[in-house]
């Protein structure tokens, strides 16, 4: 076990205790020696952890210490790389860019052992199968989203017929070969998912939508999962 996940174990154990705990009940829940809880326990404390105790008494955690540097397993860490790198190359150009530049900054701030753990990674993505049509407006559609803005767009149905909608966009589906926009559709005056390689135009409006972002969502989840299954 690396130093690095000792201390977040000991972190970790320290904050699922709402009363002191001795020493050898930590010692013996980590599966390390006294001595080597004794001096982890004054690096925790020299990181800036507020530890109360010593020795032969019982050591609690007092709220509020956050250690960012070693909030993370190695497990964790290969999840990190490998949801970062799906996005890196299955979004758009902004999104990937942003999963990239996240990935740089929690590797700038993880001790040695996990930096080399997120840098080596073996985790990989395979070759990328997505229906590229429709990605360019991604960025717009996420802005919609977050805004909770209605968007207007020109769509090509199921039955390939244009038609105009406008829509409040509240969430969005990035599957392996197609981009689903979850919407409330004004057209239809019902829930609608618009598969962004059909839309021919679109365009962010200034008007926000008259529901929450995630009341639309909740709503949407409940009617999907009252659906039967197929």
């Amino acid at each position: 076990m690396s130093r690095a996940q000792r201390l977040l174990d000991l972190i970790q154990a320290l904050r699922r205790h709402r009363f002191p705990v001795t020493g050898a009940a930590l010692a013996g829940e980590l599966g390390i020696s006294l001595r080597t809880l004794y001096r982890d326990i004054e690096t925790l404390k020299a990181q800036g952890a507020h530890i109360d105790g010593e020795p032969g008494v019982g050591y609690i955690l007092r709220p509020g210490f956050m250690l960012p540097p070693l909030m993370f397993s190695e497990e964790e860490i290969e999840a990190l790389v490998l949801g970062g790198r799906w996005v890196a190359e299955r979004t758009d150009e902004p999104l990937g860019r942003a999963a990239s530049n996240a990935l740089a900054k929690i590797a700038a701030v993880l001790p040695d052992d996990l930096k080399l753990s997120l840098e080596t990674s073996t985790l990989l993505i395979g070759p990328d199968q997505r229906v590229a049509a429709g990605d360019t407006e991604l960025p717009k559609v996420r802005e919609a989203i977050r805004t909770e803005r209605k968007l207007r767009i020109s769509y090509i149905d199921a039955d390939e017929k244009n038609t105009q909608r406008t829509i409040w966009p509240f969430a969005l589906g990035f599957y392996e070969r197609t981009r689903v926009i979850m919407a409330w559709c004004e057209m239809r005056e019902d829930f609608r998912h618009f598969r962004t390689d059909r839309i021919r135009t679109l365009k962010l409006a200034e008007t926000r939508y008259p529901r929450r972002r995630m009341a639309l969502l909740k709503e949407w989840r409940a009617i999907e999962a009252a659906q039967p299954i197929t």
